[in-house]
């Protein structure tokens, strides 16, 4: 009788994942363009309205582009645009074998509706995609990671405008053409399946510049998956061999009671948290979709030849995953339909810590879709602090991470195609949703502070050593 691997693969990919917009800096730096992410302002004592991720009106992009006196975290963050070398030459000590970064947009078409792009951007990602394999890492490249270019934003409301598809499938197609010898394994949308805390930093939608700010969000969710099918499509034009990812933010939640109404609630939530990856994976909208849409009033458009665009299928399915959330007939009610489970221990940031969730939703994804995984994010950020010697003991980082790499060789050994694990942070970088230093996911330590402080010295933590070591043993020795 055949039996399931009890061991991670031999061609396992061991990594680490960070995005441009929270590590580059250098935002003004040859011709860059102003993105949505320069303008996420930090606010010191941080209240749920102060978030970066909040919904972004007119007024507060025109105040973010005058204002002088506010600090703004991700138009410096970390420096990788000047100390990416050093920088992945630790990173790769660790013996990772794959590093993921995603490309500026504005980098490459500052305004987004270019007719071509800039030479200058290209160059900086020629050299550290030359710097990632030489460094023996296998590119995982994102190419849309919440660093649209604030012009589409502002002239054509982002992805609400159909226009934007082709832009998108330009800057696709400008980036296959000119890495398809280097960079196999592609992801072309960042987490597209959170339109609600990550609502502008991901669609460029102003609130103000729409009447329905959900319908909005829906199309130009439907403009998202057309624009993936059209470039996964010109990718295999291209070169068949590349593989296009597509990546949701594991947003699955679990039924709070047995009760049937909360079941019966919390299964039409998932069902919306799978639309995303159901029409990327299968290629068509699935009915409850439709109904979805028919319950809440939303009137999603297509053109012509949308649904033959569709067809054209992902080669695999990646996911974040930080924590796990419970539901109820209530609360499915509201637009953040999920709620912590109180039940669990949870991080500095409330954020639940389920190892066992990941495990969950790796079975849960294989037995809908039968197709390749990866695990493109999981950390957990916490105050880290230097003792007397500048060292960071992060016990509780390793710990983390050490009981969801158990339950993804769990997972393994449940029959689960798994084909990559990536840390989200090896390095500290600028958080996504709040701005800040001080919510540290890294193995490397970076010596800067909340409000922009300090040298930019670069320092290893334990968690540093152990992640070098279960590399070492493929995974054998937790």
């Amino acid at each position: 009788m055949k039996k399931n691997p009890t061991t991670f693969p031999v061609d396992f990919l061991w990594g680490g994942a960070i995005a441009a917009n929270q590590s580059e800096g250098a935002y003004d730096v040859n011709g860059k363009g102003m993105s949505v992410a320069d303008i996420n302002r930090f606010h010191g004592e941080l209240k749920r309205q102060d978030r970066s991720n909040k919904e972004i009106t007119m007024k507060d992009i025109e105040f973010a582009l005058q204002d002088k006196e506010g600090f703004y975290p991700k138009r410096t963050a970390i420096d990788f645009y000047h100390h990416y070398k050093e920088d992945l030459k630790m990173l790769a000590e660790t013996g990772m074998n794959s590093f993921r970064t995603s490309i500026n947009w504005t980098r490459i078409f500052p305004n987004g509706d270019e007719l071509e792009p800039s030479e200058a951007g290209l160059r900086f990602y020629d050299n550290l995609i030359d710097e990632i394999i030489a460094n023996g890492m296998e590119p995982l490249i994102t190419v849309s990671h919440y660093e649209m270019p604030l012009h589409l934003a502002t002239e054509y409301n982002g992805w609400y405008s159909r226009k934007t598809i082709d832009f998108f499938v330009r800057f696709c197609e400008t980036l296959f053409q000119r890495y398809y010898q280097k960079v196999k394994y592609w992801i072309l949308l960042n987490q597209i399946n959170l339109i609600t805390f990550e609502s502008f930093n991901h669609l460029g939608i102003p609130a103000d510049r729409v009447e329905n700010l959900k319908e909005a969000k829906y199309q130009g969710i439907h403009h998202e998956l057309v624009a993936c099918a059209r470039a996964t499509k010109i990718a295999k034009q291209i070169n068949p061999n590349m593989q296009i990812g597509m990546m949701l933010f594991d947003g699955i939640s679990h039924p709070a009671t047995p009760k049937p109404e909360d079941v019966l609630a919390t299964m039409k939530r998932n069902q919306m948290e799978y639309f995303f990856s159901d029409v990327l994976l299968r290629g068509y909208y699935p009915g409850y979709a439709f109904r979805y849409f028919e319950d809440n009033g939303l009137d999603i458009k297509f053109g012509a030849h949308d649904e033959e665009d569709l067809k054209n299928t992902a080669d695999f399915l990646t996911f974040s995953y930080y924590y796990t959330r419970i539901s109820d007939a209530n609360s499915a009610k509201e637009e953040n339909s999920a709620y912590i489970n109180p039940e669990l221990p949870a991080s500095d940031w409330g954020w639940s810590i389920d190892p066992i969730g990941l495990r969950t939703a790796l079975n849960l994804y294989y037995d809908r879709y039968q197709f390749p995984i990866m695990i493109t994010e999981n950390g957990i950020g916490a105050h880290d602090q230097p003792d007397e010697n500048g060292d960071i003991h992060d016990d509780y980082r390793i710990d983390y991470l050490r009981k969801h790499i158990e339950q993804v060789r769990n997972a393994i050994s449940d029959g689960v195609d798994v084909h990559g694990y990536y840390s989200w942070g090896p390095i500290d970088i600028v958080s996504c949703s709040s701005s800040e230093m001080s919510k540290r996911y890294g193995f490397i330590y970076v010596d800067k502070d909340d409000q922009g402080n300090g040298t930019l010295l670069r320092k290893k933590k334990d968690s540093y050593y152990w992640y070098k070591n279960v590399v070492a043993t493929n995974g054998e020795e937790l």
